[in-house]
């Protein structure tokens, strides 16, 4: 009878750093627990996939994750928070969900524990900025020599994709701003909302993250992983540089939304002068006519073979009347 073989539940990738000769190694899709578990190598990075329901028993077989740690790996809350205790960091980051072919606006969250010898991050839906962690660890192992280095190449991927998407909004806004400055009317609106949305939604997740950055970076030393003050204070940098970018893109979104809504209102006004002009012009001709339609006895002209034309010429000089008025009042 053939042995049993129990994969690792959940697998995305698993790879065994070698820090003396700067290689790293990546096991095979369905490599066994055991396997795994009894590889050499320096440190181990291990991605999952929280979808599979298995995750939570597997990682509990790991004595270097207690019960919070195992915890905050499998949740599915969606806030961001980093947590330093005794030599580890864990928590949760926002990154941004991929298609197979493309990267998305839309929100994902990345669970990580770093402790001694090993780093675990899991996931829902594949994200873009771990993808990039991955193409670099495979481009060039040697530069990670202990796990805070897989989690700070993660926060500055982030902070690498928070600049693209920059650079993407701006040039959306630069396209709205050229319809709303150009001669034609136009309401750009509709165009300039899911952009402001957007921003926002970036703004408000980038300063949470730098806020827990700061608060990690001014923990206690003894709770700290090695290196992480360091790692902490190049971050921060990093993540102050982008916050300072998105927030002059969300300024420039609320004054071009502010120089919409004035373009229109000037626009209503100027309808609202032109209904007012033809109001003022056509209310006298309504008095006349309103006067001569009155069935009453003795109504002037009403005996005459030329009352109409009478009629009419009263018309005529009361809109020349009103047009004197209006020029005299300074209004045309």
């Amino acid at each position: 009878m053939l042995p049993i073989v129990q994969s690792v539940p959940g697998l995305v990738w698993a790879y065994r750093f070698h820090t003396e000769d700067g290689a790293c190694q990546r096991f095979p899709p369905d490599i066994g627990r055991d396997d795994l578990l009894k590889a050499g190598g320096d440190f181990l990075w291990l991605h999952l996939n929280l979808a599979d329901q298995r995750l939570a028993t597997f990682l509990d077989t790991f004595p270097a994750l207690p019960p919070a740690v195992v915890a905050a790996l499998t949740t599915h809350e969606t806030h961001a928070s980093i947590t330093l205790d005794d030599g580890m960091i864990y928590g949760t980051l926002v990154d941004f969900q991929r298609e197979f072919d493309a990267g998305t606006r839309d929100i994902g969250w990345l669970h990580f524990a770093v402790c001694q010898g090993l780093i675990v991050t899991t996931r829902l839906q594949p994200l873009r900025s771990i993808d990039r962690v991955r193409a670099s660890v495979e481009k060039n192992p040697a530069r990670y020599r202990v796990p805070i280095d897989i989690f700070e190449t993660i926060v500055a991927e982030f902070q690498r994709t928070m600049i693209t998407l920059v650079l993407e909004l701006t040039e959306e806004l630069n396209q709205i701003e050229d319809s709303v400055y150009d001669n034609t009317s136009r309401d750009e609106r509709r165009r300039l909302a899911p952009v402001r949305r957007t921003v926002v939604r970036l703004h408000r997740h980038l300063r949470t993250v730098l806020a827990l950055m700061r608060r990690a970076g001014a923990s206690d030393e003894d709770d700290m992983p090695p290196g992480f003050d360091d790692v902490a204070g190049r971050l921060t940098s990093r993540l102050e540089a982008v916050d300072h970018d998105v927030y002059a893109l969300q300024e420039r979104a609320r004054l071009l939304h502010e120089e919409i809504d004035s373009k229109l209102s000037s626009e209503t006004n100027r309808h609202l002068y032109i209904l007012s002009l033809m109001t003022a012009f056509l209310l006298p001709p309504s008095l006349v006519t309103g006067f001569f339609g009155m069935n009453t006895s003795g109504l002037p002209l009403a005996g005459g073979g030329h009352g109409t034309f009478f009629a009419f010429g009263f018309i005529g000089l009361s809109i020349l009347g009103a047009w004197w008025l209006l020029r005299r009042a300074g209004i045309l």
